[in-house]
């Protein structure tokens, strides 16, 4: 599902059923972690492996950063997602791409309180108005799951946090598509700052599956 929305440029896996296979530098990790968070953590892992493994690179282990940003092989850029029933990552060359973010929800309704902390002001209209035509979709979880994957593009460039209100999102939902407009400078790209992205969604088998990619 989340190659569909991913360039030719990015090596995507996923998975739906656990598999726990670590080195052990990543099982340290998660020594202490509950069964739960090492299915997930080792399952992402394998996906990587295999993503990575269609880029030419050999088995690594992906350790994590102070952040608990997954760490790459050199000249490697990548995301990883889990979420119930759900387990993916996706790599590219760094020659290609210069990051990428991607996510996965279940296709539900947000707990009752969260939107008014992800959604900025003039995104609420937006959703009513999205909701309204497009009624089969949860809108609130794709702004949601589409932030995230904003982040994960954001923070390996800019090494710093950036709030679910540091960015207003509008979706074309003929196209599957989104823009995004930054409010937090500190994405600079070929030295130049970056303000604007795009990225891509799509909505089935009961996930929301987003993607943000800045090629070149």
């Amino acid at each position: 599902m989340i190659e569909g929305i991913l360039p030719s440029s990015v090596a995507s896996v996923e998975r739906r059923t656990d598999i726990d296979d670590l080195f052990p530098e990543e099982a340290e990790l998660v020594a202490r972690a509950v069964d739960k968070r090492r299915r997930e953590f080792a399952t992402a892992r394998w996906c990587a492996r295999k993503a990575l493994a269609d880029l030419g690179h050999p088995a690594v282990p992906i350790l994590r950063g102070p952040k608990n940003e997954p760490l790459w092989p050199e000249g490697v850029v990548g995301a990883l997602t889990h979420c119930d029933g759900y387990r993916a990552a996706a790599v590219a060359r760094a020659a290609a791409v210069t990051s990428l973010g991607i996510d996965a929800e279940p296709h539900e309704e947000l707990p009752p309180g969260t939107l008014k902390m992800i959604a900025r002001p003039e995104e609420i209209p937006m959703l009513a108005a999205l909701a309204s035509q497009h009624p089969e979709t949860h809108w609130d979880k794709v702004l949601f799951s589409a932030k995230e994957s904003v982040y994960k593009v954001w923070f390996p460039l800019a090494r710093r946090w950036l709030d679910f209100q540091d960015a207003t999102l509008r979706f074309d939902p003929p196209a599957q598509t989104f823009d995004v407009e930054l409010h937090q400078p500190g994405l600079v790209v070929g030295g130049e700052p970056l303000m604007r992205l795009s990225g891509r969604y799509a909505v089935g088998e009961g996930l929301v599956v987003t993607a943000v990619v800045i090629e070149g």
